[in-house]
């Protein structure tokens, strides 16, 4: 019994060694778990072999083992060595340490599959460790000579010096699990359910409690068929992995709540955090540079994206919100509710939240009002990208959203394909949305998320031929069944959807297949419930319970993972060729500038824009440099030029037609007071505005010599244009300007002879300008005369020598009489016309009277000039109010007071331009500016041109070129 005592204490030590072997120890066949793990005496004189039968407990390699001390216990039918291994304690300690740092790095995000098929690489194989005590322990004394091992073991005190401090590894390992709280508990649970998959894939039967019913049980388990078996053991495993992935999903939870405080601390530890979360937001600001990109190279579309396509309510952008976890696109029920591919950039935060990328406003994505918010701003963008009489755009709405625990990529979400144009759209909608779905999947490097709704027919999908021709071998495809809650209900025969995941349905190809639920259709559900919900149908799923589906096929959760891995793989594998290929085109069009403007710097649309609008600025403060004397000259000429037809025609004739002064001098009065009240300050305003801006446009389109760039002569016309536009004349100044006016027609006080020449002259002047008008017109009407008919060899029409007779006729008249009244008399008319007939030229009555009109004036005009030389020196008579003077001036004094009013209305004008008007012109000039500055389509329609468009794309080349190499850096760094 002394050696079975020796074998107890040394067994595990000694198992490989060779002290004291006399041959090799034959390893016999390990029992099965229902067989017991005691092994038969050896038969002597004292003792004989009995069977015995005790209970075993299942084994695990983490049960703890107690420390304890090695002495033999007492059984019925001898003595039997208490089995306690410092080595087995030892291992199982630090096999519960690997499982602790396993359960804190599996709450880091992997799925359950992917975390199960790591843990169970990394546990030891158990078959060798199946029982404590193999068989061949029990037989070493056949092969070992303990009689020569007892001497050459140590004493007992030495092989405790040589044992390690175990209380020190248990403070150790306690002070560890501290360290993963409060995952701590939730390990253990990992633990027991590992422990369990474990036994349920391992070679061998089920093992059963081997109690006095033992046997039986074990006997009655065989009798049932292989076939429950198989089904008995899958419904296990299922349930298990199912346990196992609610556990992961907790230790996600804690694990996601850990890092958010961790990104919210500023320390050291956590640069390659900092780094992952950058990553993505350099990825998407090359990307938003390159949608900006406006040039014909193709380079700029083959940067990896992910692009969401999919029939119309198949359930895209539901599957999106998942990924995002978050609800944030507006929702509608059977309408179009995508109007414009929407780019999101997913990335890792310490605070849910989502932003626009032109906008500085954070929306909480934990609160429902910033929910709403958002998805209103959302609808208003796309509203406003889509032009009039269009139902889609092509214009991006780029949008990052942040928060703990989110996958980083970039998802762009494109409008629903459509297979029928319906009523309120525009004819070439489907065509549109056609168009943008190509173009973003044909880019190599683009991966195609493809949705298709499981509850309908598969037949009724558009998506999946598109999907097929522009990827044919699935090499960036990942194909997406989603409603698969529907799909069970509806679909009678449940292949179908087997076929679908397993890609021999469609005629497309990807790499990857999922099934996921996305909710029951309701807009209020929120993220947790939709995820409750998806993963209570899946753990009831018929689906895969029989083996339909895979278990790391289900979920979006699985697909963002997914998704995510196969973006980046693609972004590893693409970017640094795409960088290679702007840096060739950033080559190319620095060789083609330096060839065409080798002199000029290079300046883009804004950079253009700045120097132009400093330009139009500058012309705009000489505007306010024009002189007083120049202004007043101006807008006095422009004034007369606008009133004086009607003050000879309306006022001066017919006052001069009058018989004495008093007459004439009463209805000049009335007159002016008319015009004044009515028509002479609104014409004022119009004369000076039009002034204003007929010197605005000189200073804006003036050519500056060889400084002047005809580049900008588009935007200033369009800023001239707009801010007159804008500008609104003081509505107070025509108030104010009417009693000036009214004031200054009243004097008649003309003060000294300077005036009284001026007046004389003004009348002169315009006497002649009206007289050779007249003339112009009566010669039209007539024809040349005889000089010009033999010089030029022209002749007068019959018409023209009508009227050659008619006026010859009526200057015979005017002879007769010079002081004829301005209209004819019946009588006269029919005079002229039998005269006419007399001569064999018959004359209508009109014609008469309109030849009379020119003749007459021409007559009144001749006589008025004659009657003004004379008034050169009738100022000592106007003195004297013409008293004993046969010489009356009193068309002289009537333009004397137009003279003086059109000067002082022209000062008033200049007073309230220079002061007033002319700064609120700058103030528009400087608001159009602003408004063009922030409209970026008013750029490129106004800077237009070759050297314009390659100083740009040189510009864009450029900047995605540093901000791809700085990306690849950090890529680079990040591995």
């Amino acid at each position: 019994m002394w050696r079975a005592a020796a074998v107890c204490v040394v067994c595990q030590s000694l198992a490989n060694s060779s002290y004291g072997v006399k041959g090799k120890s034959p390893l016999q066949k390990l029992h099965l778990v229902s067989q017991s793990i005691h092994h038969p005496h050896y038969t002597s004189s004292k003792f004989q072999r009995l069977p015995l039968r005790t209970s075993i407990q299942q084994f695990s390699s983490l049960n703890r083992l107690p420390l304890r001390k090695t002495k033999l216990l007492f059984v019925k039918y001898g003595y039997l060595p208490h089995r306690s291994f410092w080595v087995a304690r030892l291992a199982s300690r630090l096999l519960k340490l690997r499982y602790l740092v396993l359960g804190s790095a599996v709450g880091g995000g992997y799925t359950a599959k992917k975390t199960y098929d790591q843990w169970k690489e990394m546990l030891p194989d158990l078959s060798d460790y199946k029982w404590i005590v193999p068989d061949f322990i029990w037989e070493l004394d056949e092969h070992i000579d303990f009689e020569k091992l007892s001497k050459a073991l140590p004493d007992a005190e030495d092989l405790a010096k040589l044992l390690p401090d175990f209380d020190k590894i248990g403070e150790s390992l306690s002070s560890l699990k501290g360290f993963f709280s409060p995952g701590y508990n939730l390990v253990s649970e990992v633990i027991g359910a590992s422990d369990l998959l474990l036994l349920l894939g391992s070679q061998g039967e089920t093992a059963f409690r081997a109690t006095d019913q033992g046997y039986e049980n074990d006997k009655q388990y065989k009798k049932v068929s292989d076939k429950e078996k198989i089904d008995q053991l899958q419904e296990e495993l299922l349930h298990t992995q199912l346990k196992y992935q609610r556990i992961l999903e907790r230790l996600e939870k804690e694990n996601k709540e850990l890092r958010k405080l961790v990104l919210q601390k500023d320390d050291k530890g956590i640069h390659q955090r900092k780094l992952k979360k950058s990553l993505i937001d350099m990825y998407s600001e090359v990307l938003d540079v390159l949608s900006d990109y406006d040039a014909s190279y193709n380079t700029q579309d083959h940067l990896p994206r992910v692009v969401v396509v999919g029939d119309q309510s198949a359930g895209k952008t539901s599957v999106l919100e998942m990924i995002a976890q978050a609800r944030i696109f507006p929702r509608g029920s059977g309408e179009m509710m995508t109007r414009s591919p929407v780019k999101v950039t997913l990335s890792e935060g310490p605070h849910h939240v989502a932003l626009f990328k032109d906008s500085s406003r954070e929306f909480d994505l934990t609160k429902e009002e910033d929910l709403a918010a958002l998805r209103n701003e959302i609808e208003i963008r796309m509203r406003k990208s889509v032009k009039e009489g269009c139902t889609v755009s092509a214009e991006t709405i780029s949008l990052n959203v942040k928060g703990p625990g989110l996958q980083r990529m970039v998802l762009v979400d494109l409008p629903g394909v459509i297979s029928t144009v319906t009523s309120g759209m525009a004819p070439d909608t489907k065509d549109t949305i056609f168009s943008i779905s190509k173009a973003y999947m044909q880019n190599p490097n683009a991966i195609i998320l493809c949705i298709q709704d499981g509850s309908v027919d598969a037949e009724r999908s558009i998506v999946t031929d598109l999907v097929s021709q522009m990827d044919p071998h699935g090499k960036r495809t990942i194909f997406v069944l989603t409603k698969v809650d529907l799909a069970e209900k509806n679909v009678s025969s449940p292949n179908r959807i087997q076929q679908i995941i397993e890609g021999k349905l469609f005629p497309m190809k990807a790499l990857g297949y999922f099934a996921v639920v996305t909710g029951k259709g309701n807009s209020s559900e929120s993220i947790e419930s939709i995820k409750e919900y998806e993963e209570e149908f899946f753990q009831n799923s018929k689906l895969l319970k029989t083996c339909m589906l895979k278990a790391h096929q289900v979920t979006t959760r699985n697909l963002s993972l997914a998704v995510s891995d196969c973006f980046w793989k693609m972004v590893r594998e693409s970017v640094e060729q795409q960088a290679d290929a702007f840096k060739a085109t950033r080559f190319n069009l620095e060789t083609e500038w330096k060839n065409n403007y080798p002199r000029l710097r290079e300046l883009d649309r804004n950079e253009l824009f700045e120097k132009a609008k400093n330009e139009i600025l500058d012309e705009v403060i000489s505007l306010s440099q024009v002189t007083p004397k120049h202004w007043e000259e101006i807008l006095q000429k422009t004034l007369w030029e606008r009133v004086s037809t009607h003050v000879i025609e309306n006022i001066y004739l017919p006052a001069a037609q009058t018989t004495n002064s008093g007459t004439f001098n009463t209805t000049v009065d009335i007159k002016l007071k008319q015009w004044t009240d009515k028509q002479l300050p609104n014409k004022a305003v119009e004369v000076a505005w039009e002034t204003l801006q007929e010197e605005f446009s000189h200073f804006m389109t003036e050519k500056k010599g060889k400084e002047h760039d005809d580049i900008f002569d588009k935007l200033k016309q369009a800023v001239k244009e707009e801010s007159i536009k804008r500008h609104k004349w003081n509505e107070r100044a025509e108030d104010s300007l009417r009693v000036i006016q009214h004031n200054t027609l009243e004097d008649r006080s003309i003060s000294d002879k300077q005036q009284w020449d001026a007046a004389i002259h003004f009348m002169e002047d315009t006497l002649q300008s009206r007289l050779k008008d007249t003339e112009s017109v009566i010669e039209d009407m007539v024809g040349p005369d005889w000089k010009k008919r033999w010089l030029y060899w022209v002749g007068r029409t019959k018409e023209q020598n009508i009227r050659n007779e008619t006026k010859n006729e009526l200057e015979k008249m005017i002879k007769c009489n010079e002081d004829h009244a301005a209209y004819l008399a019946n009588d006269e008319v029919t005079t002229v016309r039998k005269n006419l007939e007399a001569k064999g030229v018959a004359v209508d009555p009109c014609l008469i009277k309109d030849t009379w009109h020119q003749v007459y004036r021409r007559h009144f005009l001749r006589t008025a000039l004659s009657h003004c030389n004379l008034c050169r020196r009738g100022f000592y008579y106007y003195q004297r109010h013409f008293v004993d003077s046969e010489l009356e001036c009193n068309d002289v004094v009537l333009f004397w007071r137009i003279q003086r009013m059109l000067a002082i209305t022209a000062n008033t004008l200049r007073q309230q331009l220079t002061n007033t008007e002319v700064r609120r012109l700058e103030k528009n000039v400087k608001e159009v500016l602003e408004d063009f500055a922030e409209d970026s389509d008013k750029k490129i329609k106004l800077l237009t041109g070759k050297r314009v468009q390659l100083a740009e794309d040189l510009k864009k080349v450029r900047e995605i070129q540093e901000k791809l190499e700085a990306f690849i850096e950090a890529l680079h760094q990040e591995k």
